[in-house]
């Protein structure tokens, strides 16, 4: 996930899935079995199986990584384990799922990360930021994006108007209005030139060229035409697109592997994927059925 201080709990706009409605939905997927639904207002845990594993308790809640769920109660974020129990207390205006074994929070306004203890190792000091990948995330200062490592240490100098996550070696950057890429460097390996871009995974990357979306390689090659209203990255060998106003799936040859028909949609991993039908959430195989029927 990418914050900024304007928006402290939403991807800020122009970037990875600028694109897709449902960006917010990135946030239940999970590689560790265990995936968050909303029942009856309030949020669960399920396993594969559409079993509850941990009761209905929480505002809200993220994935499982690294054995832990970042969860709200009373307006403040903390971290549960798999069994349901909080094991790094509620205190955080946000907080995302951990990556690299460093989880991203904010205190007041400003961004740091902590450890699965919930230690702080980089203070709270930054406007805005993202998740460690590859030893790399973007962070935000003086209203210009760079890198730091995973000391906290300036990696790449802030010199972007947006940045996102590393995937495969390779960040998307925004230079005027603009997307791009960059090396772990810093150098600028396919030049800025598309209208809207995504994060690298799978050896592929979403990008928008004259309002439709479609997908290029780390060569900057396209390699599924832009023809989709919405379009997010791929995980699993699937992707989130929409057409017409409704989302499915394709494979990475750009062909339809379930089709459009759901209100939102978030990201394929661990073999299952959220949707909504309005503001119910299920979650789907990568059959397309529902081991979870949408539920409020």
């Amino acid at each position: 996930m990418y914050h900024d201080k304007k928006r402290l709990a939403v991807i800020a706009s122009g970037l990875i899935l600028l694109a897709v409605i449902a960006v917010s939905a990135t946030r239940f997927a999970t590689g560790n079995g265990i995936f968050p639904v909303r029942m009856n207002g309030k949020y669960a845990f399920i396993d594969h199986d559409g079993k509850v594993v941990v009761q209905p308790q929480f505002q809200d809640a993220g994935k499982f990584e690294d054995g832990l769920a970042p969860v709200k109660l009373n307006d403040r974020w903390g971290y549960i384990d798999r069994s349901g129990k909080i094991v790094v207390n509620p205190q955080f205006e946000v907080a995302d799922p951990f990556s690299n074994g460093m989880a991203l929070i904010a205190i007041g306004k400003k961004f740091g990360y902590i450890d699965r203890s919930g230690k702080i190792v980089i203070n709270p000091q930054f406007d805005g930021a993202g998740s460690f990948e590859q030893d790399r995330a973007p962070i935000l200062m003086s209203e210009r994006w760079g890198f730091i490592d995973k000391n906290g240490k300036i990696a790449i100098n802030p010199q972007f108007d947006e940045a996102g996550n590393f995937g495969d070696g390779l960040a998307l950057v925004r230079v005027g209005n603009k997307f791009g890429f960059i090396g772990t460097d810093g150098k600028i390996t396919i030049n800025p030139q598309f209208e809207a871009a995504g994060n690298f995974s799978d050896g592929l990357a979403m990008v928008r060229i004259g309002g439709k979306f479609g997908y290029i390689n780390k060569q900057g090659k396209i390699v599924i035409d832009p023809q989709f209203d919405a379009a997010g990255d791929f995980n699993d060998g699937l992707a989130v697109v929409a057409a017409a106003g409704r989302f499915g799936y394709i494979d990475e040859k750009g062909k339809l592997a379930i089709n459009p028909q759901f209100d939102q949609a978030g990201d394929f991993t661990g073999g299952l994927a959220p949707v909504w039908l309005g503001d119910r959430q299920g979650y789907i195989n990568k059959d397309g059925k529902y081991v979870w029927n949408p539920t409020a």
